[in-house]
């Protein structure tokens, strides 16, 4: 086996944590910044609870504005954030802020979309019973929607694992990176396919595990 080989072998592991420590940290900061603007863009939507369209039209743009950037692009761009908060540019801990804006608007269009599909007459009720717009929001829509919103965090996953993996292209760490030094640049076509079937069972796995837990909140309601 050649020097090449085993030095990409040892790497695999390594590189998988990489990608996995990127993927997990930004989903969650993904889901601090989208949940509550997703939540906002609902509310002052024409049909939300408190309906203020200037409001609504100057954030909605906004999110489509930062979904319609392609993620290198955007990556470039927040290369000056992300040497104020993490002191570098460069890593697996670095392409966390990159990663977690562009999949903050993705989650907020989840969560709006979400809210929106609740049945109207849900609402209806819970204002007759005297609920306030905080106690719809927590008891009421948040409840309803949770198997969808368990769907949507899925996808939202996915996507940052391919994000993660255009992140490589630019010193991100990862199994992109992997593919791109060992693989693409040492032309090991056989390391750029272990990196790419270590991607694959990891977005399957997701699903799945997206998929079940979905369904299981659908049977208990």
């Amino acid at each position: 086996m050649s020097k090449d080989i085993l030095g990409a072998l040892i790497l695999l592991p390594k590189s998988t944590l990489e990608t996995l420590h990127m993927t997990f940290f930004s989903t969650f900061f993904a889901g601090l910044l989208g949940f509550p603007l997703g939540t906002l863009l609902y509310v002052s939507s024409p049909a939300g609870l408190v309906p203020r369209r200037i409001l609504y039209n100057v954030l909605s743009r906004l999110v489509n504005i930062f979904r319609s950037l392609p993620f290198i692009i955007l990556m470039i761009l927040l290369i000056p954030l992300s040497r104020l908060i993490i002191g570098t540019s460069i890593g697996p801990t670095a392409v966390i802020i990159p990663l977690s804006i562009a999949a903050a608007p993705f989650v907020a269009r989840v969560v709006e979309t979400a809210l929106s599909e609740v049945d109207s007459g849900v609402l209806l009720a819970a204002r007759a019973m005297g609920s306030a717009n905080m106690q719809i929001i927590r008891k009421v829509l948040i409840p309803e929607t949770l198997p969808a919103l368990v769907s949507g965090l899925a996808l939202t996953i996915i996507n940052l694992i391919g994000y993660s993996a255009m992140a490589g292209a630019i010193g991100g760490g990862g199994l992109g990176d992997l593919a791109i030094r060992y693989g693409y640049y040492r032309f090991r076509i056989d390391v750029t396919i272990a990196a790419v079937i270590i991607i694959l069972i990891l977005v399957e796995a997701v699903q799945l595990a997206g998929t079940i837990i979905s369904r299981a909140l659908l049977a208990k309601r």
